[in-house]
């Protein structure tokens, strides 16, 4: 440069002198603070307590559940086309109906509310509709339902509206609970979706046969039930209790993969064919989305057993997930 000022070349010469010295000087300090430290050890004195990292602030535990049973949810609706597929709740389609809604994370709460139904009141009326997918982005309160679901309760130019909405207690049902293996699932591993059932489920059990004992089984976000050490060949006695505390027991349910298995045991309200082992007397109830047809009929279980006869604890709220972890923080020194 001709005006004396240095430049870019000139300052990146006149830096690397005192990088290098402050690179010398540096490995000096650490190399002192090591032989420090090693002959603090040896001589059995304990080091110094440095300080902890910086913790992330702390997040509250916020509980994952459905909406409860009964309490009326104040909020907003959007609404959207699953293009006839089963959503999050891996139903294989949707609703014949078509009338569905997807809820945001805190109240899909890992699929706990899958199978149940809200009750959504609008601008213009009054729509019940299925839980059966997920809304990721949508906060609590924001519901997104079917096109044809928003379209009973608003005008779909507008697009988002105010609404209301509850969970329906004991909504009617269509028929009685069907079973699908899930695909890849065999006598090592086991994986069950369960649809009909109206009220959300809080609980599935599965034994191989008509003897040993039950193995619980955990719900997976995408609704499956799964046994990660598998449940036998098969055929199984399929124990299945809802929020509500009714209990039925459905018998020789195969391994067939991929298809759908139809019951001729109801959750409740009574059963078409047979006798059921509900726990309890329950009201009428919903009408489950249907299922692929050319499924073999299991054959059911017409005397409840003393496990099954068995009253399961009603809740008032659909089963919720534990809280969110909160991340654990570093110990303490001297812990």
């Amino acid at each position: 440069m001709t005006d004396g000022t240095d430049g870019p070349a000139d300052r990146a010469r006149t830096r690397r002198p005192k990088l290098g010295r402050w690179l010398a000087g540096g490995a000096v300090a650490t190399l002192a603070t090591v032989l420090g430290l090693t002959l603090a050890l040896r001589s059995g004195a304990a080091p110094a307590c440095a300080a902890p990292p910086r913790a992330a602030a702390p997040v509250a535990a916020a509980l994952l559940a459905p909406p409860a049973a009964g309490t009326l949810n104040k909020g907003k609706s959007t609404f959207y086309d699953s293009k006839g597929e089963g959503g999050n709740c891996s139903y294989p389609s949707a609703p014949a109906d078509r009338l569905y809604v997807a809820l945001g994370p805190s109240e899909y709460a890992g699929g706990a509310g899958c199978g149940g139904y809200l009750d959504v009141t609008g601008p213009k009326g009054k729509v019940r509709v299925m839980i059966m997918d997920q809304c990721p982005e949508c906060a609590p309160g924001h519901i997104d339902l079917s096109r044809e679901a928003f379209a009973r309760i608003a005008d779909p130019v507008q697009g988002i509206v105010n609404v209301s909405y509850r969970l329906v207690v004991d909504p009617p049902l269509a028929g009685p609970l069907s079973f699908r293996i899930k695909e890849g699932a065999s006598q090592y591993w086991f994986a069950v979706l369960v649809a009909g059932h109206g009220n959300p489920l809080r609980a599935v059990e599965v034994r191989q046969g008509s003897s040993g004992g039950w193995r619980t089984a955990t719900r997976e976000s995408y609704n499956y039930w799964l046994i990660d050490s598998g449940a036998g060949p098969g055929p199984y006695q399929i124990r299945v209790t809802d929020t509500r505390g009714h209990r039925v027991t459905a018998t020789g349910i195969r391994m067939a993969p991929g298809q759908v298995q139809r019951s001729t045991v109801r959750m409740y309200g009574g059963t078409s064919g047979g006798t059921t082992t509900t726990s309890r007397s329950p009201s009428a109830s919903p009408k489950p989305r249907a299922s692929a047809t050319g499924s073999p009929t299991p054959s059911v279980s017409t005397t409840p057993s003393a496990e099954t006869a068995t009253p399961a604890a009603p809740t008032s709220d659909p089963a919720a997930l534990p809280p969110v972890p909160v991340a654990a923080t570093s110990p303490g020194c001297g812990t």
